[in-house]
């Protein structure tokens, strides 16, 4: 069982910075790649970002690609996201998942099994 809980969400102005975080507990987090996922308004929840248990592979989707970083540490059991240069497009609440996948396989949702409860990003333009 591991239990996520996102934080660092607020409210930017466009072409500002946000870091968003994602403290872990429970058994066997580095065992696990980390997501960040999101979901707008009247909108469907989309892959942001991955990475692997090590930290040395990642993935993000082409929307943010170049803006976004995806980190992790493991001694602290967070992962991160930071997030540049932000459109108001980025407007939505940020998850971060745990789960079991490889390559592009991690950017699907069913591929993660637990879920932070979210945290609000508001990019004003």
């Amino acid at each position: 069982q591991v239990q996520l809980v996102e934080s660092g969400g607020g409210l930017v102005q466009a072409g500002g910075s946000l870091r968003l975080s994602c403290a872990a507990s429970g058994r066997s987090f580095s065992a696990y790649v980390m997501g960040w996922f999101r979901q707008a308004p009247g909108k469907e929840r989309e892959f942001v970002a991955a990475i692997s248990w090590s930290g040395i592979s990642s993935l993000y989707a082409d929307s943010v690609k170049g803006r976004f970083t995806v980190s992790r540490d493991g001694a602290k059991n967070t992962v991160y996201l930071q997030m540049n240069s932000l459109k108001p497009e980025d407007t939505a609440v940020y998850y971060c998942a745990a789960g079991f996948c490889s390559g592009t396989g991690c950017n699907g949702p069913d591929n993660y099994h637990y879920w932070g409860p979210g945290t609000q990003v508001t990019v004003s333009s």
